[in-house]
């Protein structure tokens, strides 16, 4: 069979592949590379890869970190799963490292201020964009209407967003799963190789040493018994709950490093996110920008590793029992449910970053033509950061009132 052939594949072109991925694929072009780079190279097949779009959906952690994941797995099993994962996070892990210690060290200089009040404009109007698209998907009933609300609500009282997750989560499962005729289960097989091992137990030997090293992790982190080791369990809690991608995951960032706890300002976290958009790679490397800020390289590669180790294990497990998920009508309202709360909190964030650049009118202009160019115009993220930064610093050199 194909994949048989696949399990050929050798870990270094698994590594070289996803070094470029993660170097070339900037925010909401990284499924279409993802795709384009399996279909190109014959990994997996179009069916193989459709299902693991559907599965990496059924549990929480970053969507595209997932699939990336899932690949891996497939091809090469446990190792296959570190290489791609690792080396896709990797260079901009690297990267975010050093914009934050140029961001932090220089952030005191006068002009750095106006310069990032037009990348935080930028994020703005690109949110209102998310907001929309996920809307449209996820508010289609009053039920789907009222979980967002109450999401917003939760968000913007400052209370318990994790449990509120999990409310929608058993909401959804309840009340909006599909009510058609029964649907045909979605099953994914489990990588050919396992069928080729007589041996059992392998797959489960790699699934064994990825929690071991996430509870070393999260007992490093409680050991430290400091902020950074606070900041660091909060990841590992965002990364085992939070669903959706990068985009949807920050009400949870901000509502603890944020608001709850005060590790960053409102300024300091919109100006992280505007840096995790214009770096390649996946969006959740805002955890490398606010671990750099608690303590430095070795705080930032913590929290990377929390934020992403969650997931990853999840991914490994679910591979290998989602075979055994019969009931899909429950799953699809749970996600339902998910995905509804997920645009309240991304309403309530909107609303407190948009009070952030609300007094300044040149920001109102830029936040509405970065919607306009993404909604509208179709324009690569990539270049309405480069392009819309690189007119305002203009602008600002030119000392033209901003």
């Amino acid at each position: 069979m194909e994949m048989e052939n696949n399990r050929k594949i050798r870990l270094s072109s698994i590594l070289w592949s996803y070094l470029l991925l993660g170097t070339s694929a900037f925010g909401f072009s990284v499924l279409q590379k993802i795709k384009k780079m399996v279909r190109e190279k014959k990994w997996l097949s179009e069916t193989e890869l459709e299902e693991g779009l559907a599965l990496v959906q059924l549990y929480p952690g970053p969507i595209m970190i997932n699939l990336n994941t899932y690949i891996g797995y497939q091809l090469r099993g446990f190792p296959g799963a570190l290489v791609a994962t690792v080396a896709f996070i990797a260079p901009t892990t690297v990267l975010m490292i050093i914009l934050s210690s140029l961001y932090f060290s220089l952030g005191k200089m006068v002009w750095i201020k106006p310069v990032f009040t037009g990348l935080e404009a930028l994020v703005v109007g690109i949110i209102i964009n998310v907001i929309l698209d996920f809307g449209k998907r996820g508010i289609k009933n009053a039920k789907q209407a009222g979980i967002a609300f109450i999401a917003f609500s939760v968000l913007i009282l400052n209370l318990n967003v994790v449990f509120l997750v999990l409310l929608a989560l058993l909401a959804g499962a309840i009340f909006l799963k599909p009510k058609e005729k029964k649907q045909k289960d979605i099953v994914i097989e489990k990588p050919h190789a396992a069928n080729k091992r007589k041996e059992q137990w392998k797959p489960w030997f790699g699934i064994s040493v990825a929690i071991i090293f996430l509870i070393a992790g999260i007992a490093v982190s409680i050991i430290l018994a400091s902020d950074v080791g606070r900041t660091a369990l909060s990841f590992f809690k965002i990364g085992s709950v939070a669903f959706g991608n990068g985009l949807t995951i920050l009400p949870l960032i901000q509502a603890d490093v944020v608001d709850k706890f005060h590790w960053l300002t409102l300024h300091q976290f919109i100006d992280g996110i505007a840096l995790s958009q214009i770096t390649p790679g996946p969006f959740l490397v805002i955890a490398t920008f606010i671990g750099f800020k608690m303590g430095g390289v070795l705080a930032s590669l913590l929290t990377t590793f929390a934020i992403f180790s969650p997931s990853f294990v999840l991914t490994l497990l679910f591979t290998e029992i989602f075979r055994h998920i019969k009931n899909i009508a429950f799953v699809k309202g749970a996600l339902a449910g998910v995905l509804a709360a997920f645009v309240g909190l991304l309403s309530a964030m909107l609303l407190q970053l948009g009070a952030v650049i609300a007094h300044d009118p040149a920001a109102m202009i830029f936040s509405a033509a970065a919607f306009i160019s993404v909604r509208y115009l179709k324009l690569d993220i990539l270049w309405i950061f480069s392009g819309g930064l690189a007119l305002w610093i203009g602008l600002y050199a030119l000392k033209i009132p901003l």
